[in-house]
């Protein structure tokens, strides 16, 4: 194809013109990748998994990352959606200090397929859904080792799992395609996020004082050392956490992907383990099946927290 083609895309009743295909955004070698990636290959993945991500795109408030010249040019965090976007992308005006903001929701297939031709590679989520903005449905604890240790996330995620089953809240795990591993807790929507998230630090926070030697809850860098950082920023109004099954934008287009906790003893698992070659082979074995549906409200688990710390 020419440097300027256009191929088109059919996604349900709706086409998607995907301008350059050929352009490469993820170059191999970089970084050690052994494959190249394309605009077209990035297409061809989201319309793949389309099925499995959806449900957790629906209604949802996005922010996206851009990176119209690939992993090795410049990057965009976009939260208002441009008005040249098709009528037809759903879209949702939300509260911020002063005004608001027109954020884009991904609704369908179709608006999937835009966002990738825009080289949208990686879509965060509200943790809450357009209507209910102030209230989430999501709990989610980012589990960031200091260095890129999995086994300090393995460790982690076992320790956090065995609290979180002793407070009786359903949870499950992601690779985040970056370094470490999402515990993500579904919830009623009987809290605001003030509630989830001094729950949430208040679970980290008897995490790290029972292992004061391998994690930590400390905000700052320098005050963490080797220790695992238990982070439960994203429980706040207005913040984002990756989508399960989008791509990120590092070297070899590594994936952020929903697991078993079953598959947290696989010795070949790590942070990076599927990219878009692979992914929706995971996907199609639905790690999360039934868990989703599952969502608890905090009162019980607070009390059995609080029974807990004595």
């Amino acid at each position: 194809m020419s440097g300027d083609a256009v191929r088109t895309v059919r996604a349900g009743r709706r086409t998607v013109e995907v301008h350059r295909p050929d352009k490469v955004l993820f170059p191999k070698g970089d970084g050690g990748a052994k494959e190249e990636y394309t605009k077209g290959d990035l297409v061809d993945y989201y319309r793949a998994v389309a099925p499995f991500m959806l449900p957790h795109l629906r209604g949802r408030p996005l922010m996206l990352e851009r990176h119209p010249d690939g992993v090795d040019g410049p990057r965009f965090m976009q939260k208002n959606t441009p008005a040249h976007y098709p009528e037809w992308i759903s879209r949702v005006d939300v509260a911020k200090e002063g005004g608001t903001v027109c954020h884009t929701v991904c609704d369908d297939t179709a608006t999937l397929l835009y966002l990738a031709d825009q080289a949208a590679l990686t879509l965060h989520r509200w943790l809450s859904r357009a209507g209910k903005a102030d209230w989430p449905d999501r709990m989610v604890f980012d589990l960031d080792p200091a260095g890129d240790d999995f086994e300090a996330v393995r460790e982690a995620a076992r320790l956090l799992g065995e609290l979180l089953d002793e407070l009786r809240l359903p949870s499950a795990l992601m690779t985040t395609g970056s370094r470490g591993l999402h515990v993500v807790i579904p919830l009623t929507t009987r809290q605001d996020f003030d509630d989830v998230r001094e729950f949430a630090r208040t679970v980290a926070d008897v995490l790290a004082a029972s292992h004061p030697d391998r994690l930590t809850t400390a905000a700052r860098k320098k005050d963490r050392g080797d220790r695992l950082y238990l982070d439960i920023q994203r429980n706040a109004y207005a913040q984002t956490a990756v989508v399960p099954f989008t791509v990120r934008a590092r070297p070899g287009a590594p994936v952020a992907v929903p697991i078993s906790w079953d598959q947290l003893d696989d010795p070949a698992l790590h942070a990076r383990r599927w990219t878009i070659a692979d992914a929706v082979g995971q996907a199609r074995t639905r790690p999360w099946a039934g868990i989703m549906s599952h969502a608890r409200a905090l009162g019980p688990a607070r009390r059995r927290l609080n029974a807990l710390r004595g």
